[in-house]
């Protein structure tokens, strides 16, 4: 985030023009979101065992939040959700992401040193959730883009269910980013995985804008539908969106998963 500040490569569209851009880029790309793909792998097999498919599951819908309601737990958040979008272009590097926001927030380079070139990006702005909600929901159902991320403060089971349905039936993979609210338990939600990322213990400050190669972060699996969850130190991603895991801490609860079989 920086202020109202954008990289001029951005493309910033109002609600009113969301439908438009989506049936030119299904006329133009001639695509749909399915692949055949199941998951998509972190590349760390700490996280890919934890599901059968090996990876983070494709169109479902996937919520992330940071650690903390600070700016570093956000913006930690924030990188860790563009570098899946960024990896989720099913072998079409200039693949559209649509990212809805809440204002002229968003910082390309930023975005771009995490995997998630500018150029890729159609930026939906909304007044509130409700309206981000419905632009996630359009762009899920076109099935003309690599992947759908919409920064919400508060969002219920029924918009989650609808956002779940419209990702199953194209294949485009929903990403809900949190933004810090009021609320201190976030609503109960359907989510194929919930996640919580920030600064690792000892790590410093962290700006979104200078992450460095290196930075340590706590990485947290809160819950997934296949009855995983843990803890992992990872560093932050590089500018292929790729997670590397360093030498685990001798703490179960940091370095190893926890793994729950589910009926």
């Amino acid at each position: 985030m920086q202020n109202g500040r954008t990289s001029a490569a951005l493309r910033h569209l109002t609600l009113g023009h969301l439908k438009e851009t989506l049936r030119g880029l299904e006329r133009a790309e001639g695509f749909r979101a399915k692949t055949g793909q199941a998951a998509l792998p972190f590349g760390i097999a700490a996280l890919d065992s934890l599901w059968p498919e090996g990876g983070l599951p494709r169109g479902a819908l996937h919520e992330i939040a940071g650690a903390s309601a600070d700016a570093g737990g956000f913006a930690a958040a924030t990188a860790f959700t563009a570098s899946i979008a960024g990896r989720l272009g099913a072998g079409r590097p200039n693949a559209p992401v649509l990212w809805c926001a809440r204002g002229h927030e968003l910082y390309g380079p930023g975005l771009a040193g995490v995997g998630l070139a500018a150029q890729r990006l159609i930026v939906a702005e909304a007044r509130n959730d409700k309206d981000l909600l419905a632009a996630m929901e359009e762009g899920l159902r076109a099935g003309v883009l690599a992947a759908v991320v919409g920064e919400v403060e508060r969002i219920d089971l029924t918009a989650s269910r609808r956002l779940q349905l419209a990702a199953e039936k194209t294949g485009c993979t929903a990403l809900v980013l949190r933004r810090p609210g009021k609320r201190a338990t976030p609503a109960p939600i359907t989510a194929a995985s919930r996640w919580r990322v920030g600064p690792a213990p000892g790590s410093g400050a962290q700006d979104f804008y200078q992450i460095p190669a290196a930075r340590p972060w706590r990485l947290e699996l809160i819950r997934a539908r296949c009855g995983a969850h843990g803890s992992w130190i990872v560093e932050a991603p590089d500018a292929q969106g790729h997670l590397r895991l360093p030498a685990l801490l001798a703490d179960r609860s940091l370095g190893a998963p926890v793994w729950q079989n589910v009926a």
